[in-house]
């Protein structure tokens, strides 16, 4: 079973605090967050209804909006149910209810890691980063899709070339995960307008650079 998976599952889904890191954790990854883009996703930019997706503000003020896996869309219906009202309009609340911080999520992913550990010694002495996160997911991506431009639009990056240097970095900054079941290799599929999208802001790009 692939390390992201061991440290996905590890937080007590039955507690109230379990439940807010799994679904944290989970989120993280499957979409392949920023931590501020997670720790800073408004409530209300979360659609758990017909299609669940999230809204999501991005480097330079860019928005891109994410389907969510089905696994990710159980954990967020099960923190929703017990999140209760919050005086701030983020998803994610530390126990005093305020905004989840950078800091705290860095806290949260260390203190799961490092139970994992107890029970998987494969990960002892394993230090995990949000970034490693990330980029998992965007391996993880690229496997699944073998384009490079989905991998781009799914992480918010504007540039193809931003991505191809990312994915480039060093490979113990990715960690294994398992495929899910909608993300068979070969067989995920991004929107054609995204894609559109993002081949005409490469185009831009190219054209204002030969004019400058």
């Amino acid at each position: 079973m692939g390390k992201v998976r061991l440290i996905l599952d590890t937080p007590d889904a039955t507690t109230r605090l379990g439940i807010r890191d799994r679904a944290m954790l989970h989120l993280c990854f499957a979409c392949g967050l920023r931590v501020s883009e997670l720790v800073g996703l408004p409530l209300a930019h979360v659609s758990l209804h017909w299609a669940p997706s999230i809204r999501v503000h991005g480097k330079g003020r860019k928005e891109r909006s994410l389907p969510l896996w089905k696994e990710t869309t159980t954990d967020l219906r099960a923190w929703l149910a017990i999140r209760g009202p919050a005086c701030v309009p983020e998803l994610f609340v530390n126990a005093e209810g305020a905004a989840m911080t950078r800091a705290g999520f860095e806290y949260i992913l260390d203190k799961h890691t490092r139970a994992a550990a107890i029970k998987h010694p494969e990960l002892a002495g394993r230090s995990v980063s949000p970034h490693q996160l990330r980029h998992s997911c965007a391996v993880m991506m690229l496997q699944a899709t073998r384009d490079i431009r989905k991998v781009a639009l799914w992480l918010g990056h504007a540039d193809v070339r931003t991505t191809e240097i990312y994915l480039k970095l060093d490979p113990s900054e990715k960690l294994e995960a398992v495929l899910p079941p909608a993300l068979r290799r070969g067989r995920f599929k991004a929107p054609d307008a995204l894609i559109a999208s993002l081949l005409d802001s490469q185009t831009s790009d190219r054209e204002m650079k030969a004019l400058s």
